[in-house]
C-alpha cells in the first residue's frame, strides 16, 4: 500500500542534495511512502493509495529521542519542589526509583511505559532507546530490558547507574556482578551498553571496566558524562570509541577537541538542566569546533520527567545557543547518528516512512512558540 502526504508548504528532508540548505528544504512538495519507507520526494500533486494532505504545513522527519529511562514506576514530584527550593541535585533519588520498579509488576511497568511512548508519539517522537538502570540487580535488570524490547530495538543496559543500597561500600563489588552475572542476564535484551561516569556514581576505572565488558559480549557503547560538574567522562568515551556521550554540561577545552576529533556524538540533556537548575552547555562551542550533536529528553522521574522534544528544541535555541536548523538537525539526524542509524531522522527515498505534520508553516514555530502543542499528525 501507498501513501502520500500532500500539498506540503515545508518539506525538511535533511538531505542538501534534495532542497535548499542543511536542512534539505523543499517547498510545495509531496513524500510518497510505500510498505512503510520512503521511495520519493517531489512536487505537490503525486498520487498513491492514500492521500494525506497537509494543507500547506511544514513536515518534518520523526523526532529520534536517543536517551530516556522510560521503564520505571513510582513518583518524585516531591523531589522537584524540593529541588525548586533550593535542595541541589545529587542523584540520590535513583534508589527511590529503583525500590518502586522492583516491586511493581511486569504488567504495571509495562503499561506505564506504553503510556510514555503514546506520550512521546503524540509529541512527535518516533524513534526512541530506552535504558534500564532502575533494577540494579540481576533480575530486575533483565526484565526492564525486556520490558524496554517491546517498544524499541534501541534498548541499553545501564546496570552502573548508582550503586544500590545493599552494596554500600562495595563498588568494586558491584561493578564485578554488573560485568559478570549482570551482563550475562541482559546482553540477550541489550544492543547498547552505559554507565554513569561521575562523582556519587562511578569512577572512570569502574566505566572502563564496564564498557570493556559490554564490548566483549557484543553491546555498542554509551556514556553518561560530565553533567554534575567537570570530570573523566568525555575523554573515558572518545577513548572508548563510544557512540555517544551524555548530558555533557561541564566541558573543557580538551573535552570539546576530543569530541571534534572523533565520532562520539555529544548528546544535550536542556531538559535536565532546566529541571535541576544546572548550567546549561555550551552547544554553541561544540558546533562551531566541529563536533556532532544530538539533543534527547533524558526522560525519568527525577531529573527531567519530560517526553518533548519540541522543548528541548526550543530550550536548545534559547539557552544552549544553537540556530534553529541546528537544533532541529540534533533532534533528528543527530540522534540518528547517536544510535548510528542511518534509516531514522530524515526524509529521503528509503528512509523509514516517519512523519511530522505541524501546525504551522515552518518548523520555526518549534522555537517560536514553545510549549503550544504544534505536532497536527504523526506518521508512521
Amino acid at each position: 500500500m501507498s501513501m502520500v502526504i500532500d500539498n506540503i508548504g515545508q518539506l525538511v528532508t535533511n538531505d542538501p542534495a534534495l532542497g535548499h540548505g542543511p536542512l534539505g528544504l523543499v517547498e510545495n512538495a509531496s513524500l510518497v511512502i510505500e510498505n512503510e519507507t520512503v521511495v520519493s520526494v517531489g512536487p505537490a500533486g503525486q498520487s498513491a493509495d492514500q492521500v494525506i494532505d497537509a494543507a500547506g504545513a511544514c513536515v518534518l522527519p520523526g523526532f529520534v529521542d536517543s536517551h530516556t529511562h522510560l521503564v520505571f514506576a513510582g513518583d518524585r514530584a516531591q523531589e522537584f519542589t524540593t529541588r525548586m527550593a533550593g535542595q541541589p541535585y545529587d542523584g540520590g533519588g535513583i534508589r527511590l526509583t529503583t525500590q518502586a520498579t522492583r516491586e511493581a509488576s511486569d504488567d504495571q511497568l509495562r503499561a506505564l511505559t506504553a503510556a510514555r511512548i503514546e506520550e512521546a508519539r503524540q509529541g512527535g517522537t518516533t524513534t526512541v532507546e530506552i535504558k534500564s538502570g532502575y533494577g540494579l540487580n540481576v533480575a530486575d535488570e533483565a526484565r526492564t530490558l525486556r520490558l524496554a524490547a517491546e517498544f524499541t530495538p534501541d534498548t541499553t543496559f545501564l546496570g552502573a547507574h548508582l550503586l544500590p543500597t545493599e552494596y554500600a561500600g562495595r563498588a568494586d563489588d558491584y561493578i564485578d556482578l554488573v560485568c559478570g552475572d549482570m551482563l550475562t542476564a541482559c546482553a540477550p535484551h541489550a544492543k547498547w551498553i552505559d554507565a554513569f561516569c561521575e562523582t556519587g556514581a562511578f569512577d572512570a576505572d569502574q566505566c572502563r571496566a564496564v564498557l570493556a565488558a559490554g564490548q566483549a559480549a557484543g553491546l555498542g557503547l554509551r556514556l553518561h558524562g560530565n553533567q554534575l560538574g567537570h570530570g573523566p567522562g568525555v575523554q573515558l568515551a572518545v577513548e572508548m570509541g563510544c557512540a555517544s556521550v551524555d548530558h555533557c554540561t561541564y566541558l573543557s577545552d580538551s573535552d570539546i577537541d576530543a569530541l571534534a576529533n572523533s565520532d562520539t556524538v555529544a548528546t544535550f540533556l536542556p531538559a535536565t538542566d532546566f529541571s535541576t537548575r544546572q548550567p546549561y552547555p555550551d552547544g554553541r562551542r561544540v558546533i562551531d569546533a566541529g563536533a556532532t550533536v544530538a539533543l534527547a529528553t533524558n526522560c525519568n522521574p527525577g531529573s527531567s520527567y519530560t517526553t518533548s522534544m519540541s522543548f528541548c528544541i526550543a530550550l536548545a535555541v534559547r539557552d544552549l545557543h544553537l540556530t534553529i536548523e541546528e537544533a532541529i538537525q540534533a533532534a533528528t539526524v543527530g540522534g540518528a547518528a547517536a544510535l548510528q542509524r542511518n534509516d531514522v531522522g530524515r526524509l529521503t527515498p528509503g528512509s523509514a516512512g516517519h512523519a511530522i505534520i505541524l501546525a504551522a508553516p515552518s518548523y520555526h514555530h518549534l522555537a517560536y512558540r514553545p510549549g503550544v502543542p504544534l505536532i497536527a499528525e504523526v506518521v508512521v
